[in-house]
């Protein structure tokens, strides 16, 4: 009878509890994941072969799986990755990227996670359909976690060397997509979408293409931070993209931005210049002036508002709230067209469920062809004052530290090459 206890193997179970399956091992309850899966009878395949080649005994406990080491460094962003007391998108990136990592790998000891390991995320990032560049970082981001790993001695020494030697995908030589490159916008299509902006954010289009800065740069402008005192005025962010590496970020305002931002001077210099609330309060006075129904009828201007809104206008600009004001705009600017003229006066959820999926790819494409973004406009003037000054002159406005990284927003002029090869060529 001892013998065949001894001979017993733990059994694939249910926990009704959570509806996963678990294997009981020596008293200890191991969860493989949901119940009646392949996956989680993939796992207790491996933990029940690991537990008889172990001599029917558990691991040493003091080996670290992948699921603890990428818990505890998410730990340790969190804390790491933050400005002004806020979580920067890198912390979301990592966690996005430590996910597929988890997925895969979580209950694996950590010091067997190696190259091959590594290819085989990358290989799932690619059928996820991400982008080679983003698959690229976010491979960075694993080797990362492992080398804070390695630093607080939670897995092997040698462990973050040999992810080094998965090298990154090639342009041309892997399967992963290519995004389309961020190209300048026409002056004459930003001018077309001007007139369908507030004014508030007007203003920071005009800003942005006059001086040349990021879009943070814009949402963060407040006066205080602007030097009056010369004929050129001097805007120094409190808080900028590469501060973190001890850079100092001045941005020179011209003439013509310096009159885009004579209307706010008068405001507090301790607010934001550029705030939402006055957008808001522009659309309500315009949405006023613009009724049929006379004063004496109906509701009285600003009395039809709710009284607990589910959100309200914030007194700061985002760069996505930024992104998102210009792509209405757009959308404005260039209705989709005639075909799908029905859809117009529609809110987005409403005219989603009547199109087909044909019509919908449609209206994707003809979105993606007319919509721009605010790093466009940086690229369009880090192009132009390339084209009139040089590749240094650009890099000094666009704030880069080195130049091959204005040549990415700086396109090449054609048409000087052009001239070239009618001479030479």
């Amino acid at each position: 009878m001892p013998s065949k206890i001894a001979a017993r193997v733990p059994s694939y179970r249910l926990h009704k509890a959570s509806g996963q399956a678990v294997v009981t091992i020596n008293g200890r309850d191991r969860y493989l994941g949901k119940w009646n899966t392949a996956a989680g009878k993939a796992k207790y395949d491996r933990v029940i072969a690991e537990y008889l080649a172990n001599g029917r005994q558990l691991k040493n406990e003091d080996e670290k799986t992948i699921e603890y080491v990428t818990n505890a460094y998410l730990v340790f962003a969190q804390q790491y990755y933050r400005k002004n007391e806020t979580v920067t998108r890198e912390f979301g990136c990592i966690s996005e990227a430590l996910k597929i990592v988890t997925h895969l790998y979580g209950p694996v000891i950590a010091n067997q996670f190696g190259p091959l390991a590594l290819k085989a995320v990358r290989q799932c990032m690619i059928e996820k359909g991400w982008s080679r560049g983003y698959i690229n970082k976010s491979i960075g981001r694993v080797r990362r976690c492992f080398k804070w790993a390695v630093e607080n001695e939670l897995v092997r020494s040698d462990l973050f060397h040999g992810l080094m030697a998965v090298s990154g995908l090639r342009k041309g030589r892997s399967v992963a997509r290519e995004p389309d490159p961020v190209m300048p916008v026409d002056p004459l299509t930003v001018e077309k979408t001007l007139c369908h902006l507030s004014p508030v954010v007007a203003s920071m289009v005009h800003f942005q293409r006059f001086t040349g800065c990021r879009p943070q740069d814009v949402c963060n402008l407040r006066l205080q931070e602007v030097d009056t005192s010369d004929s050129i005025w001097l805007y120094r962010p409190e808080t900028h993209k590469t501060e973190h590496l001890g850079r100092i970020r001045v941005i020179p305002i011209g003439p013509r931005c310096q009159d885009v931002l004579r209307p706010y001077l008068n405001s507090d210099s301790a607010m934001f210049c550029f705030r939402p609330t006055d957008a808001v309060n522009w659309r309500h006075k315009k949405s006023s002036e613009n009724r049929k129904t006379k004063l004496s009828y109906g509701n009285a201007p600003e009395t039809n508002r709710k009284r607990k809104p589910q959100r309200v206008a914030g007194e700061k600009y985002t760069t996505a709230s930024y992104r998102r004001a210009i792509h209405r705009a757009c959308d404005a600017a260039f209705p989709i067209p005639f075909a799908l003229s029905r859809l117009e006066g529609e809110s987005k959820k409403d005219w989603q469920k009547r199109l087909t999926v044909n019509e919908l790819i449609k209206v994707r494409k003809w979105q993606a062809r007319h919509r721009w973004s605010p790093n466009q406009l940086r690229h369009s003037v880090g192009t132009e004052i390339r084209k009139r000054f040089g590749l240094e002159a650009a890099q000094v406005i666009l704030g880069h530290a080195s130049a091959d990284v204005t040549q990415v927003y700086a396109e090449r002029d054609l048409s000087k090459a052009i001239e070239i090869m009618r001479e030479v060529g």
